[in-house]
């Protein structure tokens, strides 16, 4: 079984303004309202691909109880925890020309609060996937990734973490089964230019010797490339196409290559369907979809096994 943990979930409004004018009441075109986090993302994409998971992490007020919903809307199994204080945050992304975001603060979320998301964590057992996606809101410690896979260390699980910063290297010593930097997060990691797919290849392999096991990088337009803990590097270039929507690119890339894996077994199948679906849900408004990604997949070839 696949679970995601998103601790600070959204719902995401985007709204169309054809001309923002500050101090005016100003107009939506259009008005969209998604379910939103990185790990709820993942689960999303994961389901369009044909993989049940369990969402986990947080939710309160009516702006929880409308997140669940979406969810269940869309046929994903969820286990959020009800937190008592404040209400699940909604983001505001406003297009008008440019794109420009406005991010809640999110509730209130308790020691008692995180003693029961640990009381479902150990429901997982041996086999079972975790993703540990995104931000950590401030209210909580910003060593819970590396305290929970301490906790889980002895369960035998393949964890996922997509994090930036110190929170990502802040688990590697719990040796992650997967972890997926982008370009700008190397150089923020190693305080550093990543030029092209060589260098991110290098320093993918020196987060290798900090503890990851597979090291995933997205390098946006220029593709990405994958250390593999069986040795085998793996590059790709970037699909073709016409980029509508950035937002959840990087989840459905995690989301592609644990499908893809999961299903084959194969870190180069892994690393191509991962690839694919990241560019997919790029080039779409929404998260990608199955037929997406097949027909992106059947349409890139440029792909190839360094050693």
């Amino acid at each position: 079984m696949i679970y995601t943990i998103t601790l600070n979930p959204s719902l995401d409004y985007i709204v169309t303004v054809p001309e923002f004018v500050c101090g005016r009441v100003n107009r939506t075109t259009e008005e969209k309202i998604y379910p939103g986090g990185k790990g709820i993302n993942v689960s999303i994409v994961l389901k369009n691909l044909g993989l049940e998971s369990t969402a986990l992490g947080f939710h309160a007020g009516f702006t929880g109880d409308k997140l669940k919903e979406l969810m269940e809307e869309k046929g994903i199994c969820t286990d959020f925890i009800p937190v008592e204080e404040g209400m699940t945050r909604i983001n505001v992304k406003l297009r008008a020309g440019e794109e420009t975001e406005i991010n809640g603060q999110g509730p209130v979320i308790k020691e008692g609060d995180i003693a029961k998301l640990y009381e479902k964590a150990e429901r997982l057992t041996a086999g079972d996937v975790l993703v540990l996606a995104g931000s950590i809101p401030a209210v909580m410690p910003q060593s819970i990734y590396g305290d929970i896979m301490e906790h889980l260390q002895d369960k035998n699980l393949k964890i996922v973490v997509d994090a930036a910063g110190d929170l990502l290297v802040s688990v590697l010593p719990h040796h992650p089964f997967l972890i997926k930097p982008n370009s700008h997060e190397l150089e923020e990691i190693f305080h550093t230019t990543v030029k092209g797919k060589e260098e991110a290849l290098g320093y993918a392999k020196k987060l290798q010797e900090m503890g990851a096991r597979n090291v995933l990088v997205s390098l946006a337009g220029d593709g990405a490339v994958l250390a593999a803990e069986d040795g085998s590097v793996y590059e790709a270039e970037a699909p073709e196409g016409m980029v509508k929507n950035s937002v959840g690119a990087g989840d459905s890339m995690v989301a592609g290559f644990l499908a893809g894996y999961l299903q084959s077994g194969s870190f180069a199948e892994a690393f191509q369907v991962g690839v694919c679906t990241g560019s997919a849900s790029a080039f779409s408004e929404e998260l990608a979809t199955a037929e997406e990604v097949t027909k992106l997949l059947n349409q890139h070839k440029k792909f190839s096994r360094w050693r």
